[in-house]
């Protein structure tokens, strides 16, 4: 009988990931314009320029994303990241909109995020030389039988990069 229960229970953990893989899957990738959009939305608030799309950047964030690894890529590109874990969906507008919710954080006059704070993402977003995107979304699997755990991760790309020292991202 306790070989039945294993069994048993071995089936119901299996289609509970399946289920989990199902769902995680059904929006695997997003256009450009779902990034794009909330990305102009919070640059025409300040006076920035649209930024455009660039499947180049875009290639590059998603070879980035793909390696199911939440730490930035220290490449030639500006570059925010993204994610969630378990069943919670990351899509393109939430992320957009967690980088530009750091808005609050930001000190124009002073050029200063509040202490303690991140606003980073947020100036990136709205860096006025900052002209192409191209971002990337990878459903990150679990890595082992003790990690349960599925990832959704975005990386957008951006050319040429901001957060320069000294100069205000508008």
């Amino acid at each position: 009988m306790k070989l039945g229960k294993k069994l048993a229970w071995s089936i119901i953990v299996t289609l509970t990931i399946i289920s989990i893989a199902k769902t995680l899957s059904c929006h695997a990738q997003y256009s450009p314009e779902d990034y794009l959009n909330p990305h102009n939305v919070a640059r025409a608030a300040v006076g920035v320029p649209n930024i455009q799309w660039s499947d180049k950047l875009a290639a590059y964030a998603q070879h980035h994303a793909d390696a199911c690894i939440f730490r930035y890529s220290g490449g030639p590109y500006g570059e925010n990241l993204a994610m969630t874990v378990g069943t919670t969906e990351m899509t393109a507008a939430r992320a957009v909109e967690l980088w530009v919710s750091e808005k609050q954080n930001y000190n124009y006059e002073q050029n200063t995020c509040g202490c303690g704070y991140q606003c980073g993402h947020y100036t990136q977003v709205v860096w006025n030389t900052s002209l192409e995107l191209g971002c990337g979304m990878k459903q990150c699997n679990p890595t082992n039988v003790i990690d349960l755990i599925y990832r959704t991760i975005i990386v957008c790309s951006y050319n040429p990069r901001g957060n320069w020292v000294g100069h205000r991202p508008y």
